[in-house]
């Protein structure tokens, strides 16, 4: 399976920081080594340039990010202080989203070894995400014809709030969040489909939940097509 990663993925944070951004290369790491990924099933992302980003985010955003001017207010709603090195990050890994796309696409299953930053509005950032990668790839390849339809299956423990704001009145993308309840946002916004779990939540009801709903997304994403 292709894979894309960047060393760029990892951008410095200041000591102490909550956000494990080593988490990147330890993966790339970890599946080489155990060899489900070689040298050769690596996709390396350029990053993706500002016509590309602006399919999904304002251009005001996107200045601020170039410049490095969002408000000592909106870096505490991202959580992480702007750098260069995270504007580089954030593109890289929306290009690796993109890359893993295509290849997806050719050869029927790819990732990216980042991304997945769903709480990414249009029009600003918050916890941790500043580009929404998912909504780029799934915007830029139906612009190119390459795909009409897209269901996003978000099973992270937060609820995927920036993708279903961004997609809310697209019914061309179907988004799914399965998450904790009572986890955060605190304020959800509406998903075509919300699973909201109780905290203590096993595997086995984890995986009950998945079985019940998943054929019900499939169904009803493709009822349109």
């Amino acid at each position: 399976m292709k894979c894309a990663y960047h060393p760029g993925y990892q951008a410095p944070l200041p000591p102490g920081h909550a956000f494990p951004m080593s988490k990147y290369p330890l993966l790339k790491d970890l599946l080489c080594g155990e060899g489900l990924l070689t040298d050769a099933d690596i996709l390396t992302p350029e990053p993706l340039g500002i016509d590309t980003l602006a399919l999904v985010h304002t251009r005001d955003y996107l200045e601020k990010l170039m410049t490095g001017a969002l408000s000592a207010a909106e870096q505490r709603r991202l959580g992480l202080p702007w750098t260069a090195a995270l504007w580089l990050r954030s593109r890289l890994a929306a290009a690796g989203t993109l890359l893993a796309a295509r290849a997806a696409l050719a050869d029927g299953l790819a990732g990216n070894l980042a991304g997945g930053t769903h709480h990414a509005f249009a029009d600003h950032a918050e916890g941790f995400c500043v580009l929404n990668d998912v909504a780029i790839a799934i915007v830029k390849l139906r612009t190119e014809r390459l795909i009409e339809r897209a269901v996003v299956i978000d099973l992270d423990v937060h609820q995927g709030n920036g993708t279903a704001a961004i997609f809310e009145t697209d019914t061309a993308v179907f988004t799914f969040s399965m998450h904790g309840e009572s986890n955060y946002p605190t304020a959800k916004m509406r998903s075509c489909l919300d699973i909201g779990l109780a905290d203590g939540t096993g595997d086995e009801g984890y995986l009950d939940a998945l079985d019940r709903n998943l054929p019900r997304v499939l169904d009803e994403s493709s009822a349109g097509s």
